[in-house]
């Protein structure tokens, strides 16, 4: 008992932060529906107090993680690793931002239960890279899915965004079923779901041919259902509709968060199924190098030429998404091997991919609001005139975007070049051009945004309302990629202990 009791607390205490997030979502679901009255309304500005007790619950984890140590991973439930490390770090201070975008975006009466799910969200974000168990991954996603579609529901409830929330639901279902069966493949394989003991078992010399099958099915399954949350094709067709339907906050969310998760929990469990080595140092074997760069390359062609015809913004957002979706998968499939790693690419495109696709939405919403939204590519004309600040800043994220200096976003993509070139097989090298390629076409629609902001007249010269909260988020994420470029050694530094 004294034992069960000790390893509980072990346990524990290497998800201090979540238990703090999850303690907060407790609170607000609890207490919210009291401070609604009969009639569905509440006290006007009740959204800034929950909003502000999500602020303080986000830096109450934060502080806790800053000052926490990363540990060799273990045989318990949770690894505190520094993979671990960096993505809770990453979730965590993107999440406060996420806050800032949603603070005014939602009702008074639904506010507590918005950002309850937001913190929910971040949570399992956190629990999906620090699980170091099949089923614990598992319940982490779903902890990430379920309160999406709460989300998606809660702050725009118009037939746009239920038909939008319904699609995301039933893909996401579909993809949650084939990532559970992959894992089913894996522990039949190995009579574990434990991801260490899942290593040791496959990592034995005698293991005959037939587990090599159970790897391979394993290595499709995973792969195609972790698609669905990082867009890549073909699962990616739901992304349009969704970001199309819903307000920018929770556009936003779904353009970052998901790919936190789907990544982190591939760079958990590909090397367990499609790896010369089992250890995070990800050296991908044919298969995998076949599947994992066929999939890069449909997705960055898809994401980049489908957005070249998109009039609606969030549309064009959407499948940019898709396409920086490829650009990452083009690290995992040259492997972490050579000076610049495919793998440490990745983790640090998608802190710089953070700031770029969060500080658009966040501008266009702080220059927008609810009865004069940007949505088309002609809202955006003469922003310049109309609100030159928040065109400025737009301007920088989409340089990100694009992968042009003095951004973060270009560091970001020169990385995976590198990764891919450094490579030296005839595989990187054609990844490499194919990336450089999409890279060009792709700035094509980014800059065209700019000319449309700074070249084409104004339909009004009145000055369009500001959203403070999310300008203000939009401000920080265009600081924060000027000053990325300036010191990236940091972050890089940080991403070679998670993938060494």
């Amino acid at each position: 008992m004294n034992t069960a009791i000790e390893q509980l607390n072990h346990a524990a205490a290497l998800v201090v932060p979540e238990i703090a997030l999850l303690a907060t979502v407790c609170v607000m679901f609890l207490v919210g529906p009291f401070l609604v009255g009969p009639s569905g309304h509440a006290a006007a500005g009740l959204r800034h107090r929950w909003g502000g007790l999500a602020l303080a619950a986000l830096g109450t984890a934060w502080l806790i993680w800053f000052k926490s140590t990363p540990l060799d991973a273990t045989g318990g439930p949770f690894a505190a690793d520094d993979l671990a490390w960096f993505a809770r770090g990453l979730s965590i201070s993107f999440g406060g931002l996420l806050v800032l975008l949603l603070w005014n975006q939602i009702d008074d009466a639904h506010a507590a239960e918005a950002h309850a799910c937001l913190l929910s969200i971040i949570a399992g974000t956190n629990l999906v890279a620090a699980a170091n168990d099949l089923v614990g991954l598992f319940l982490a996603l779903e902890l990430v899915s379920i309160p999406t579609y709460v989300l998606l529901y809660l702050v725009r409830r118009d037939r746009p965004a239920r038909e939008a929330t319904v699609k995301y639901f039933l893909l996401s279902v579909f993809s949650s079923a084939l990532v559970l069966y992959g894992m089913a493949w894996l522990y039949g394989a190995t009579g574990t779901t434990n991801l260490t003991g899942i290593a040791q078992a496959l990592a034995l010399p005698d293991r005959g041919e037939g587990d090599n099958v159970i790897r391979h099915v394993a290595l499709a399954l995973l792969v195609a259902g972790l698609a669905f949350r990082i867009t890549a094709v073909p699962f990616h067709f739901y992304a349009p509709d969704v970001f199309q339907g819903q307000p920018a906050s929770n556009a936003a969310l779904l353009s970052f968060l998901p790919k936190v998760v789907g990544f982190v929990a591939l760079v958990r469990l590909l090397p367990l199924t499609g790896a010369t080595i089992t250890t995070r140092l990800w050296l991908p074997d044919e298969s995998a190098r076949a599947l994992l760069a066929i999939l890069a390359v449909l997705t960055m062609f898809v994401g980049n030429l489908m957005a070249l015809r998109q009039k609606h913004l969030f549309r064009l957002l959407a499948y940019s998404s898709v396409a920086h979706a490829g650009y990452m998968l083009v690290g995992l499939a040259v492997g972490n091997v050579g000076v610049v790693g495919g793998t440490s690419a990745v983790l640090f495109y998608l802190a710089a991919y953070g700031l770029m696709t969060i500080g658009v939405f966040a501008l266009l919403r702080g220059a927008g609001s609810d009865v004069r939204p940007l949505e088309t590519i002609d809202d955006l004309r003469g922003l310049s005139y109309t609100h030159p600040s928040t065109a400025l800043l737009l301007a920088i994220c989409l340089l990100s975007l694009t992968g042009l200096p003095p951004t973060a976003g270009f560091l970001g993509k020169l990385n995976l070049f590198l990764a891919a070139w450094g490579e030296t097989t005839a595989v990187g090298r054609w990844l490499a051009g194919l990336l450089a390629l999409n890279a060009a076409i792709a700035a094509f629609y980014y800059l065209r945004l700019v000319a449309v902001m700074y070249l084409e007249p104004a339909a009004e010269r009145r000055a369009r309302p500001v959203d403070v909260p999310a300008w203000l988020g939009g401000l920080a994420c265009t600081v924060a990629t000027l000053v990325l470029f300036a010191q990236p050694q940091w972050l890089w530094n940080v991403v070679l202990r998670a993938t060494g």
